[in-house]
This record gives structure tokens, C-alpha cells and sequence, in this order.
């Protein structure tokens, strides 16, 4: 071979190798799952606090890691598919946020690690053995939502004491449905209040539902938890507003944007506590040795803008007990 051509063939190598190098380096970076019956728009918050917990332990996406997100958009029956695409391509974790990507997922695969972030019982999903000893590939956090129906319509009923009926809004798809409807209706009960049970699982049965609330003259509103009605935040807010019922929901989120008022947890630290566990997996840790994480910081969050729009006078005790009063 000719000095020339060597020297030419030695650069050509050269150019070539740190390519290689780096498209071998891109194949080993992990790949995790993010399965969620919710949308990217509506998890902003979530999204965020998830990486943080990536990033405490040492993972930044599109560095050291790949992340494949699949949204239901609030479609129940797209979960199986979804959950499905992600073990064909053998990621080496799933994180499943809420009941029916969690039951999805764990439909999908007995061996790829899941870390969930649920708002019911998990061992009644069947997604864990235990507490502390979850068993089988599945861990995650329990932020309890589900659990805290009966606080709402309790508060609800704190804000509004002259009212003896209330409406309630499940999803009748919600795996846990039954368990909210039976607990609520035990509590208003024992309170001495009326409940009228409403069902919506679509954009226009939403609609008809408070067509009905005005025709039945239901003086407040529960929005139950459930992931579909999150993903349909704004359209409950806007009727809400334009009927003019005061409304409880669950998270953060509707109050900021326009709802009256809501309780639950802190949904963004559970998605970082929940990226932390995915971290742990990643490093070796197995589900089995991660317990289920419980969140017990709850947070009561009122508009006052949207109280006085509807003519309601806050009392002062419930004004008293809130977390967070925007105005």
C-alpha cells in the first residue's frame, strides 16, 4: 500500500471511530417507561418532580437516559396497547401513574420492575402483596386520593353547612368506583346528608352531568378521583363557572386554574418520590426491597376569586385550616 493511501485510510479510520464509539456508548443508555392514562399537557408539574428524582439519583434524561412516554389522553382501553408496546421493546423499567396503567402494566409483564403512582389500595389492584414487602415486580407510591372522597364531601359541606344535598361525580370505569360510591354514600349517612350519584366516563356525558345537577338543583359538587377527570379539568371548571355550582376536586390544579377549591396530596413530590425509585431500580435494586412509599402531607387549596364569584362566604374555620388561599 502506498504511504498516501495509508495516511488517507488512517484518517478515514480516524473520522470514523469516535462515531462508532459514540453509537455504541447511545445503545447502552437506558431506556425507561413512562406509562400514564393522563396527557403531557396535564403533567407538566409531574413530569418535572419525576426528573428530579431521576437526577438524585445521578439520571438525566437525554444524557445518561432514554424515557418512551405513552398518554392514554383519558382512554381506559388504550392502556393494555400502550403498556403492551413498552415491553416489546424491553425497557428496563415502567413507571405507571394511576390505577389503569398500573393494571395494564402488570397484565403486560411479571419481570420488567413497575414503580406506580396510585391513589387507591394497591393490594386490593393486585399490584402488590404488601406494604413493605410488595412482592412480584411491582413498588411505587400511594398518594391515597381515592381514599380521601369522604374528606371532600365533608369540606364541601364545611363550606356550604346550610346544604343537605350534594352531587357526586364518578367515573364508572374507575377500577375502584364502587369502593367511592359505597364509602361516600356511608358517610352522608352518618352525617344526615342526600347524595345524588352522577356518571360520566365521556366529554358529553361531563356535559349532561351538569345539565342534570341543574335540573335536579344540586346545591354543590364531588368530583371523585379519577385520571379521566383530569384530563378534563378545564371543561369541568368551565361548567362549573358557567352553572355556577361550587365544586370539589382533588388536586392542586383545578383551584389554580379556576376551580373553587380541592384536596389531596402533593402530586409532584409523589412523582419525585416516585423517580427516585425508578433510579433505585435502575442501579440494581429490586421492587421486592423498596416498600410502598405512603404519602401523608394533604393540602386543602381554595380560590376566593371563584368562591366570591359564586357567591359564597368562605367561613372562617374552613379559612383557617387551608393550606393555600389564592385570590
Amino acid at each position: 500500500m502506498k504511504r498516501r493511501d495509508f495516511i488517507s485510510l488512517l484518517g478515514s479510520t480516524a473520522a470514523w471511530w469516535p462515531v462508532a464509539s459514540r453509537a455504541q456508548q447511545a445503545t447502552t443508555i437506558p431506556v425507561i417507561g413512562f406509562v400514564h392514562i393522563r396527557s403531557a399537557e396535564d403533567s407538566a408539574a409531574q413530569l418535572a418532580a419525576f426528573h428530579r428524582g431521576l437526577a438524585e439519583n445521578g439520571y438525566v434524561e437525554g444524557q445518561n437516559l432514554a424515557i418512551e412516554y405513552k398518554w392514554g389522553l383519558g382512554h381506559y382501553d388504550r392502556m393494555p396497547a400502550l403498556a403492551g408496546e413498552l415491553v416489546r421493546q424491553q425497557v428496563k423499567v415502567i413507571l405507571a401513574g394511576a390505577e389503569p396503567s398500573v393494571l395494564a402494566a402488570k397484565a403486560a409483564t411479571s419481570t420488567i420492575p413497575i414503580v406506580f403512582v396510585v391513589g387507591s389500595d394497591p393490594r386490593k389492584l393486585g399490584a402488590v402483596a404488601s406494604y413493605n414487602s410488595p412482592g412480584g415486580n411491582a413498588t411505587g407510591v400511594l398518594i391515597f386520593t381515592a381514599t380521601l372522597d369522604v374528606k371532600r364531601l365533608g369540606l364541601l359541606h364545611d363550606l356550604i353547612p346550610s346544604a343537605k344535598r350534594f352531587g357526586v361525580l364518578v367515573n364508572p370505569k374507575f377500577p375502584y368506583v364502587q369502593d367511592q360510591i359505597d364509602q361516600l354514600e356511608a358517610a352522608a349517612s352518618g352525617a344526615g346528608l342526600n347524595l345524588q350519584i352522577y356518571k360520566a366516563n365521556s366529554p358529553a356525558e361531563i356535559d349532561m352531568t351538569f345539565e342534570a345537577i341543574a335540573r335536579d338543583q344540586i346545591p354543590a359538587l364531588v368530583v371523585a378521583a379519577d385520571p379521566f377527570f383530569d384530563t378534563r379539568a378545564d371543561q369541568l371548571i368551565a361548567l362549573a363557572a358557567q352553572r355556577k355550582v361550587p365544586v370539589m376536586y382533588q388536586f392542586r390544579q383545578y383551584p389554580a386554574a379556576g376551580g373553587l377549591m380541592s384536596y389531596g396530596p402533593d402530586l409532584p413530590s409523589a412523582y419525585r418520590e416516585a423517580g427516585i425509585y425508578v433510579g433505585r431500580v435502575l442501579k440494581g435494586a429490586k421492587p421486592t426491597e423498596l416498600p410502598v412509599v405512603q404519602e401523608s402531607k394533604f393540602e386543602l387549596v381554595i380560590n376566593l376569586k371563584t368562591a366570591k364569584a359564586l357567591g359564597l362566604t368562605v367561613p372562617s374555620g374552613v379559612m383557617a385550616i387551608a393550606d393555600e388561599v389564592i385570590e
